[in-house]
Formats: C-alpha cells, structure tokens, sequence
C-alpha cells in the first residue's frame, strides 16, 4: 500500500498507544485474513482484487512481505526517538519503484507451484509476526523503512495495511469476514490523522465506507464532494 504526501499538518498522531491494543488488533486482523483465505481452492485464489493487475493470490504474497518485515522489524531496535508516528508516516512521498514491486509480487506469486502454496507461505509468517509483536517492548522503538518509530506506532501501520487490504483482497469472495472490529477503529483513527483539522468525513459514511473512499478504492460521489467541500481536493488520503 503506498504511503502518500498528507493534506497537511493534519491531526497530531495518537503518540499514546498502548502495545497491548495494537498487538490484539494484529492478532486479529491476521487471523481473519487468515480465515479467509486458508480454505481456498486456487481458483478463487485467482480472483480479483480491489489492488490493480493482483489476484488474491499476489496481494496475500504482498501481505505475507509485509509480515517478514515486521519480523524484521521487531528485530531491529532502534535508540529513539521516533521520527514518526503511526501517522505521519503515511506522509512519506510514494516510492518511484511501486510499479516495478507490483510486477515482482505479481511475477513472485506465480513462481508457486499452486496459489495454495502462498496461503501456506502465509499461514507460518503472520502467527510468527504476531508472536514477535507480543513479546516487542512496549515502551521501545524499531527502525523500519528509513524511519524510527515507537513499537505500538509501528504496529498501528500493520493494522492499517492489513484492514485496508483484507477489503482489497475480499471485493470478490463469496461470503467473506469483515475486518476486526478494533482494527478497523486504528485504521479509521490513522486516516482521522492524516485529514485536516478543519475536515469532517460525510455523517453518512460508515466506518468501512470511510476506509474504501478515503484510499481510493472507491470514487466520491457528487454529495460526497460537497458534504467535503475542499477537503476532497485531498483524497485519496492512502493509496
């Protein structure tokens, strides 16, 4: 998932998190991509996603890269102090190379014997990932990306990405589970950070109606411009 220029100064980052509650919400996020994917037969593992050009089998390959950095991650501290927060580092420009990681995902992905093989690529990675975030201290700080951040700033990003990409990676499932409750509430509080100050989503728009639109996975209606007035000028907030 791309990290964007914000609109601004936004909103502070939250700076208070609690590991605990962040380490739950991971726990949970993984464990429902998890669900939904691990019975799959390859051919839905070949259905589209909301993410452009992927399958479902290329975007759980990007998640699972997603899962050995936080590995690597929570194995890399850093001295402090953050540079950023849970926040603002969605505010780091868009990485020129994105096209070319999109075609290796995808060229990586096929390189399996079966789709089936990603999903057990998966299935040993995250639980890794999520045990690592358990036992990471709290009040310490890790270097990923370029960026030093406070360990439950970093596992708010986790949150985020896997929240937004579990609705990418369901678009097309039948019957699939929605997101965890409690990290769609840090995925939601994220994209509340990256808005203005002055900016108020639409009344109407429910939480995962908020995470569809504010990433660009869905276009804003006519009444969405107005209920945003300039603010619609920053959307998409994440791409």
């Amino acid at each position: 998932m791309s990290r964007l220029s914000g609109p601004g100064a936004g909103r502070p980052g939250p700076g208070s998190r609690g590991s605990a509650d962040e380490h739950a919400a991971l726990a949970e996020a993984y464990a429902l991509i998890t669900a939904t994917v691990v019975n799959l037969a390859d051919t839905d593992l070949l259905r589209p996603t909301r993410c452009r050009g992927w399958l479902v089998v290329d975007l759980l390959f990007h998640l699972t890269l997603d899962a050995q950095r936080a590995l690597v991650t929570l194995a890399t501290p850093a001295a402090g102090p953050a540079d950023v927060d849970g926040v603002s580092y969605w505010r780091t420009p868009v990485d020129p190379d994105e096209g070319r990681h999109a075609t290796w995902v995808r060229r990586s992905a096929a390189a399996f014997d079966r789709p089936t093989g990603v999903v057990r690529l998966w299935t040993d990675t995250a639980p890794a990932a999520v045990r690592a975030a358990g036992l990471a201290d709290p009040a310490g700080f890790v270097a990923t990306q370029g960026h030093v951040l406070a360990v439950p700033e970093f596992l708010a990003t986790l949150v985020t990405e896997a929240v937004v990409h579990h609705l990418d990676l369901t678009v097309d499932l039948p019957s699939p589970p929605e997101p965890d409750p409690a990290a769609v509430e840090i995925a939601v509080a994220t994209l509340d950070g990256l808005l203005s100050d002055d900016a108020v989503r639409p009344a109407d728009w429910s939480d995962l109606d908020y995470l569809l639109k504010a990433t660009g996975r869905v276009p804003l209606t006519a009444s969405d411009r107005l209920a945003l007035g300039e603010a619609a000028g920053w959307f998409p907030l994440l791409g």
